[in-house]
């Protein structure tokens, strides 16, 4: 797993340049600095925004189409999706297939979810595989799932506000959705009987599933 920092301009950038897998922003006044984690699924990233704390609460900056761009997210959101859970709801595995496919750039408000990506794209080294990560109001990270993967969430905290941008608009009939628990994915999401959907209890098992993408 790699990491690369992104220091992204206030004002004029004086400088640019690349060294050891490291983007560089720079500029004469104060920066804002974004972390950008590549997982083990190609395109699947891990965003840590840099938080501005004092006694009166907290800034940061959670979606800026320049610097997003210079991060190699280049997509236009056209969509964005709020749902509120108690604990143990578990949402997915969700995707939309083309032509309505969707990235998603997702986070958390309030509360923590455990946060879980597959990838579908039968062209992709990492396919059938898949990637987690908790998210919480505290951490604030973000994770950028792009088109081509199934996503899904565990609420971990009770009124849990999960917050979603999205690439593409929602389409009923391009719905679709592999089961939770799937044997073959294997996925460890650390319960055995979360609060479903009638339609995730019976999602497709993943050997019976054809890919779109």
């Amino acid at each position: 797993m790699m990491s690369f920092l992104l220091f992204l301009e206030i004002h004029l950038i004086e400088k640019l340049f690349s060294q050891n897998n490291q983007l560089f922003l720079l500029n004469k006044k104060a920066l804002y600095i974004m972390q950008i984690i590549e997982t083990e699924i190609p395109d699947l990233l891990i965003i840590k925004p840099q938080v501005f704390e004092d006694d009166r609460g907290y800034f940061f900056e959670s979606y800026n189409l320049e610097k997003f761009v210079n991060a190699g997210i280049d997509v236009n959101f056209v969509q964005d999706n709020e749902s509120k859970s108690m604990k143990n709801v578990l949402r997915g595995l969700h995707f939309q297939a083309p032509p309505f496919a969707q990235g998603k750039l997702v986070r958390v408000m309030r509360g923590a979810v455990l946060d879980v990506a597959v990838d579908l794209r039968k062209e992709s080294p990492t396919y059938g595989k898949w990637a987690s990560i908790v998210l919480t109001e505290s951490n604030k990270f973000m994770y950028w799932i792009p088109a081509g993967m199934a996503h899904g969430f565990l609420t971990l905290e009770d009124n849990t506000v999960f917050f979603y941008k999205c690439t593409n608009v929602y389409n009923k009939p391009s719905e679709g959705s592999i089961r939770w628990n799937d044997p073959s994915l294997g996925i460890k999401w650390g319960i055995e009987n979360p609060i479903l959907s009638a339609k995730d209890q019976t999602a497709p098992l993943f050997e019976l599933f054809t890919t779109p993408f």
